[in-house]
């Protein structure tokens, strides 16, 4: 069943019982006298609670603006560690692919850089991670949430798109290490339909610094 299309009869549901509701409570022994009945909703207020949930479950044309990144990608990964040093790179692949209608996009990443080991050496990790991303009608936001196999945590950030520049900027707060918030800005920006970019700042070290960026190329 569409998602929308259930939460409309939910909303239904629950607005129909409402009424009912309040009238058995009111008569329970020992409860004060009611002063008014609690007004069932109308037909008229029903419709159009139903046409507004109905319209916040459409596809827009901010949902096609993530369509333009589907696809297969592979990607070029620059990490600091430390802001003021030299980055690490690696390199990886990724794919982002319509759900629910194009309501939402998952891209899925897969890739490989270097870690200290339990010896305290350098050693590859395999790494992976995953992105559902979207637009919410109602908060008129994009939105999107992160996980992968380095954290428990999931992370969710909420953005805007500037179209003269093709450019996303999102923001966040996570916990990546206990009883201290970091704030993160995500930029990614449009290059052309086979390219786009992404960067990451944190304010983990201080005040906020770029510690990763990330090249995408459309896979041929």
């Amino acid at each position: 069943m569409n998602t929308s299309l259930y939460t409309t009869f939910l909303l239904a549901a629950t607005l129909a019982a409402a009424p009912a509701f309040a009238q058995t409570t009111a008569s329970s022994p020992g409860a004060a006298p009611a002063t008014a009945a609690a007004a069932a909703p109308s037909a008229d207020d029903m419709a159009k609670m139903m046409a507004q949930m109905m319209e916040m479950g459409k596809v827009g044309e901010n949902h096609k603006i993530i369509a333009g990144m589907a696809g297969d990608w592979t990607y070029t990964l620059k990490m600091w560690m430390d802001p003021s040093g030299k980055p690490q790179e690696s390199k990886g692949t990724a794919t982002r692919k319509a759900i629910m209608g194009g309501r939402y996009y998952l891209a899925e990443h897969k890739g490989k850089f270097q870690m200290p080991g339990p010896d305290g050496k350098m050693m590859d990790m395999d790494f992976t991670g995953m992105a559902i991303e979207g637009y919410d009608n109602a908060k008129k936001k994009f939105v999107s949430s992160w996980i992968d196999n380095m954290s428990t945590m999931i992370m969710n950030a909420e953005g805007t798109y500037d179209a003269s520049s093709k450019t996303f900027t999102y923001n966040a707060e996570c916990e990546m290490m206990p009883g201290k918030t970091t704030k993160v800005r995500e930029v990614i920006k449009i290059v052309d339909n086979d390219h786009h970019t992404f960067e990451w700042y944190d304010d983990a070290h201080g005040p906020e610094a770029k510690t990763m960026e990330i090249s995408y190329t459309r896979k041929k």
